[in-house]
Formats: structure tokens, C-alpha cells, sequence
């Protein structure tokens, strides 16, 4: 029996049959070397080629495998990508894929396509890829000046309706869950395996308008997670590319919130990353480019993603005003008025962003309010978060001398977070431990580093020990 079920469907959407309605191998190799990329191969191609094809044999060079592309392009009327042939072992991946915004929404296709097979494959020039900075300032002047040409209805074999976009969404909402309370590292795999096999036949499929652009928007959900999973696995340059296809998805699908908040993610990660200016631009950029729709609990978040890099840089005057702005816009807004995607974004998430912004300026007294009121008044619905924020009150009371308050504080964030496969936990864990370096002589220090030395979050951030 046949294993490439994608180069199946192609054939049979092709005509490619015999006399029994089954896969017609020797009509579709005469198909196959008649194609001016088949002449060009300089080899003839028979029954027994396809078969093995079929079997899900990948030919080695690329002359063949645009024949068969050729060869099926020609029936279908429409051009046919790498990923829809099913050939995996061959794949070879442009260390650039995925840092150009899409300005076709059928070049974002491709190009996640073509992300997901490599990030599968473990295709190194990827997943240790670093993030590239003027792809950032790329995507974000490309996506305010609207540059992206509008859906068609699809060419594909599929029709996709309404339930399909529930599915995809429903799927995201299951995998956000694992992420907010495992870590990305955890299940990103599996989530990239999920959308790996849905995205090219439902993204390509043809639908009305309505449901087609409703499809790129969940379709900028699920890749917009996918690059946070990313980027709390650590795999920063997979992550960038993740993002930016996501913000490319949900131009398509007209959804200009979803847009803005994705590059308000790519803010964070810009922070994270050290590139503190790039990442208060972004924030900004999102802002800009959502004025109009006045939705406050949004640029409250916008505002507060400005902040923590304008913390980040020192430059305190114009951060105050940000968290003023993420404050009283938050104030605002009527819960229940943002997209449903924000609703994580509550009294405990903001007064956590303030608590950072204030201990990076070196206010440990406003940081352990802030982060105070963060811890009790979360929800417990996010473990990672929360172990955020408690390392934070645990840093900002080493910054204030309760030496003996800040390990207590992060004894207990460790026993929390030890299940999170995150390597962002890792980085908190590495500022808590510069922190603790001038205490080393501590009794309560040494005390903390003998009880938390064997766990992972401890084992696993290696800056110079204290």
C-alpha cells in the first residue's frame, strides 16, 4: 500500500488514474518525463519510479522532483509547493525561510509549510538560529503600511467551513493551556506536529471569504504560539520566524487586533533578547497601527510591553509615563471587551508587568508591592507566569537586603516551577543567583543553595556560582 498519502491525493486530484480508478503510475511517469522539467532531468522515469515515490521514497536531486511537481502543476492548474509532494528525507532549508513578511498570503503558506518540516526535521541552522534584527523592523513598517494583498478563495482539493476554524482554534486553546502551565519546551513539538499536518491542506483549500479569512486568523493564532513555545524553549531564530508568518496570517485574515498583538510579542522577545530599543519601537508600532479601534485593555498591554523596555534601558522618566498610560488605560476597559485571546490579561498580569518594570529601575520597595499584589491575585491557572513574578519579588527583596525573604521567596517559586521546561525560567533563575552573589557568605544563602542545589531550575542556570 502506499505511505505518501499527500502525493496520492495530488495524483487522484490530477486524473493521475487507471481503467480501476486507482493510481495511474505509468500514465503519470509518461506525465512526469513529457514536462520540460523532466526533459531537463536527463533520465526517463517508469512505473516502477512512481511506485517507489508513492512508497514514500524521496528523490535525491532536484531536477526530478520538480518534474513531479511540473507533471502536476500542468493538470491542476495551479503551482504546487515542495511540502504538498509528502517528501520529507530530502528537505533542504533556506537559512533566511520565514524572516521575510509575506506580502502574498500564499507565500506565508509556503513558508510556514516549509518551517514546519524543518523545525520537525531538527534542521540545526534553525532551531539555533539567532534572532535577526532588521527582520523585526522588516515585518513591523510591512504590516503598518498594509502592504499585504488580500485573500483569494483557495485552489485547493479541500473545502473548509466554519467547523474547521473552530477546530483549529480549539486545538490552540488546549495547547496554550500545556505551554502557560508545563512550559514551551514541553509540548512545542507536538503542537508543531499538529499544524504541520493541518496548515497546507487548510490554508489552501478553497472557502467563501467569511470563513477563509476566519481560517488565517486562527491560523495566526496557532503560529503565533508556536513562536512563543519557541521562544520559551529558547529556539529564538525559529521563534522570529514564527512570529513573523503569524503577523502575515493575521493580516490575511483582516484581523488587525490579532495582528498588533503578535507584534507586541515579538516586543517581548526583543526585550528578552537584550534588544531593548527594537523591542519599545514594536510595542510602539502596535499601537499605531490599532489607534483607531480604541480597544483600551489592548493598549494597556501595548503600553506595558513599552515599558518594561524602556526599563530595561534606564530611562526612567519615559517609563513612568508608559506604565501610567498601561494603567489608565487598563482602568478603562469593561472585562470582557478585548479579544478573547487577551482575556489572560487581568489585574494579577499587570500589576506582575509593573513589578518587573520597577525592579529593573531599581525600586525594590514599588517592585515587591506590585509583585505582591501579582501573586495574591492570581488565578493559579498559570504556573510560569506566576514563578515569574515570584522570582521577581524574590530579586527585588535582595535588591532592599532581606536577604533571608528573597531565598525563602524563590525556595518556594522553585518548588512550583520545577516542572516547567522553559528556558526563560532559566534566565530568572540565572538574575536571582547574580543577585545572591555578594551575599554568598549569607548563613541563609548557603542554607537556600544546599536545599535547591540538585533541582533542575537550579542545575540547569549556570551563570558563576555564588
Amino acid at each position: 500500500m502506499p505511505t505518501n498519502e499527500r502525493l496520492v491525493a495530488l495524483m487522484t486530484e490530477a486524473g493521475f488514474l487507471d481503467g480501476r480508478g486507482e493510481v495511474g503510475r505509468k500514465k503519470f511517469a509518461r506525465a512526469v518525463n513529457e514536462s520540460a522539467a523532466g526533459r531537463a532531468a536527463g533520465k526517463r522515469f517508469n512505473h516502477t519510479y512512481v511506485g517507489r515515490w508513492l512508497a514514500g521514497v524521496t528523490p535525491r536531486d532536484d531536477a526530478t522532483r520538480d518534474a513531479i511537481r511540473e507533471a502536476l502543476a500542468v493538470r491542476l492548474g495551479r503551482r504546487i509547493s515542495p511540502d504538498e509532494l509528502g517528501f520529507r528525507s530530502m528537505l533542504s532549508v533556506s537559512p533566511d525561510v520565514g524572516l521575510a513578511y509575506p506580502y502574498r498570503p500564499d507565500d506565508g503558506v509556503n513558508s510556514v509549510a516549509e518551517l514546519l518540516e524543518a523545525d520537525l526535521a531538527g534542521t540545526a541552522a534553525l532551531s539555533n538560529a539567532p534572532a535577526n534584527v532588521g527582520a523585526w523592523h522588516d515585518a513591523s513598517m510591512a504590516w503598518l503600511v498594509d502592504a499585504q494583498q488580500r485573500l483569494g478563495s483557495g485552489s485547493g482539493p479541500k473545502r473548509v467551513g466554519a467547523s474547521d476554524v473552530e477546530r483549529l482554534r480549539t486545538m490552540r486553546s488546549t495547547f496554550d493551556r500545556i505551554d502557560s502551565t508545563f512550559g514551551g519546551a514541553h509540548a512545542r513539538n507536538a503542537l508543531v506536529q499538529y499544524l504541520h499536518g493541518e496548515f497546507p491542506l487548510l490554508l489552501r483549500a478553497q472557502g467563501t471569504a467569511d470563513v477563509r479569512a476566519a481560517l488565517f486568523s486562527a491560523a495566526g493564532e496557532s503560529t503565533q504560539l508556536a513562536a512563543w513555545m519557541s521562544y520559551d524553549a529558547g529556539h529564538h531564530g525559529l521563534a522570529q520566524r514564527y512570529f513573523i508568518q503569524a503577523l502575515g496570517f493575521a493580516d490575511a485574515g483582516e484581523d488587525r487586533l490579532l495582528a498588533a498583538s503578535i507584534l507586541d510579542a515579538m516586543s517581548h522577545q526583543a526585550s528578552f533578547l537584550g534588544r531593548y530599543r527594537e523591542a519599545a519601537n514594536m510595542a510602539r508600532a502596535a499601537r499605531l497601527g490599532t489607534q483607531s479601534a480604541g480597544v483600551a485593555i489592548l493598549t494597556s498591554h501595548f503600553y506595558a510591553m513599552e515599558a518594561r523596555a524602556l526599563a530595561r534601558l534606564g530611562e526612567a522618566s519615559a517609563c513612568d509615563r508608559a506604565m501610567g498610560a498601561a494603567i489608565d488605560h487598563f482602568d478603562r476597559h469593561t472585562p470582557g471587551d478585548g479579544p478573547a485571546w487577551l482575556d489572560y490579561f487581568d489585574d494579577a498580569e499587570l500589576a506582575a508587568e509593573l513589578g518587573h518594570c520597577h525592579r529593573d529601575l531599581g525600586r525594590p520597595d514599588r517592585a515587591i508591592e506590585f509583585a505582591t499584589r501579582a501573586l495574591d491575585s492570581a488565578s493559579g491557572d498559570y504556573v510560569r507566569s506566576d514563578f515569574f513574578v515570584a522570582m521577581v519579588l524574590a530579586d527585588a527583596h535582595l535588591d532592599r537586603g532581606d536577604v533571608d525573604e528573597g531565598c525563602q521567596i524563590a525556595a518556594q517559586a522553585f518548588a512550583v516551577g520545577e516542572g516547567l521546561e522553559s528556558a526563560r525560567c532559566h534566565s530568572y533563575v540565572i538574575e536571582f543567583r547574580e543577585r545572591l552573589a555578594p551575599h554568598r557568605q549569607s548563613p541563609s544563602v548557603r542554607e537556600f543553595t544546599a536545599s535547591v542545589r540538585n533541582t533542575r531550575m537550579w542545575s540547569r542556570s549556570q551563570p558563576s556560582s555564588p
